[in-house]
């Protein structure tokens, strides 16, 4: 529930928009860099035969997962100070799925940082198994979430006050598991589990490297067939004209050029093919939402009652925050990038040192 403000209209119209792209651009930034990490994570109890193979996997994404997670942070806190009435409503509706991508990212992270620290490897195998679970529940719920947000979730003005905005109904959890919803869903998860397998084999080298290859051969095909039923359920359900279809005809080229490259040992090219895979259906869906902010009437109305318009900031709000953007965002791209150009070599098991005994017990 939200206690609407409206803002000033006019010049502030430019700041709604570009805030709104800057925003998908964060979003954008989050499913590409989080989305590999994710796909790899899913797969450690899968590939990983070996105590020196899982820790290879791990040492993949253990320099990169923590920062990738800024990107989503970063969107949150953008969407809280541009459009804090998109915020409240989405948080106040849909605490119990956010409470579930919560979970999803607490127990990942304890995995990573918990795994070394006991020799026992039924330690270790549950702490796998935990940061698998975690980064599945994660990309399965924003898949749902962002597939409603195509559909448009049902928003109304309260019968008390007509400055309260609230979702229809509230909380609005097993409305979000349509069809619609769980495609959107699984097909996130596989899409990540192909990414995932991709930047794997980008990254290492040896009998781990060949296994990830082999793995994306075959999830690819499942990425392809799941991707191209969302990408034409997506444009018949909510039409965005000619430019959405070629998104929808950009999407499966990478999806497809992604596995065929794979399949030629290609992998830095394979991996890129997702990453502009991403991209494009990125970019589609937030089209969908614009300029209703994933929203719809609950009446039946042709426009949503909530939209960039009467949900954004004050003007000035908007310009601070452009300035802020435009210091601090080239530092963070600077660090990112050189980041991954630190540990951009690839691993092996021979890269791996063997676990130094456990320390004797005092008697």
């Amino acid at each position: 529930m939200f206690i609407l403000e409206v803002p000033p209209t006019g010049a502030a119209f430019g700041l709604q928009v570009l805030w709104f792209i800057l925003i998908a651009v964060l979003w954008i930034g989050y499913l590409v860099l989080e989305g590999f990490d994710y796909g790899v994570a899913m797969l450690i109890p899968f590939l990983g035969k070996t105590e020196k193979e899982k820790r290879v996997m791990i040492n993949t994404i253990g320099p990169v997962w923590d920062g990738n997670e800024v990107w989503l942070l970063t969107a949150g806190g953008a969407t809280f100070a541009a459009f804090p009435a998109w915020y409240a409503t989405l948080f106040s509706g849909l605490y119990l799925p956010l409470f579930l991508v919560l979970v999803g990212l607490i127990i990942r992270g304890v995995s990573f940082e918990y795994r070394a620290k006991h020799p026992d490897s039924r330690y270790r195998t549950l702490f796998d198994w935990m940061a698998s679970i975690g980064s599945f529940l994660v990309p399965l719920v924003f898949g749902v979430g962002f597939a409603n947000f195509i559909l448009g979730l049902p928003v109304t003005t309260d019968a008390a006050s007509p400055n309260l905005f609230v979702l229809s109904p509230s909380p609005y959890f097993w409305q979000l598991f349509s069809w619609f919803g769980l495609l959107g869903g699984l097909t996130l998860v596989a899409l990540f589990l192909f990414h995932g397998s991709l930047f794997l084999a980008l990254k290492t080298k040896g009998e781990i490297h060949d296994k990830a290859q082999a793995f994306a051969a075959k999830v690819g095909l499942v990425a392809i067939g799941l991707g191209a039923i969302f990408l034409i359920a997506q444009n018949l359900l909510h039409p965005t004209g000619a430019l959405g279809w070629v998104l929808l005809v950009l999407a499966a080229a990478g999806l497809a050029s992604a596995w065929w490259f794979n399949g030629k040992g290609r992998d830095g090219i394979a991996f890129i093919s997702t990453t502009a895979t991403i991209l494009f259906v990125a970019v589609g869906i937030f089209l969908t939402m614009w300029p209703g902010l994933g929203f719809r009437d609950a009446a039946g109305g042709a426009d949503s009652p909530l939209n960039a318009m009467n949900a954004s900031s004050s003007q000035l709000t908007l310009v601070l925050m452009t300035i802020f953007a435009c210091i601090f965002v080239p530092i963070v791209l600077a660090y990112t990038a050189w980041a991954y150009s630190v540990f951009r070599r690839r691993l092996g098991t021979e890269n791996i040192p063997d676990d130094e005994p456990a320390p004797a017990l005092a008697g």
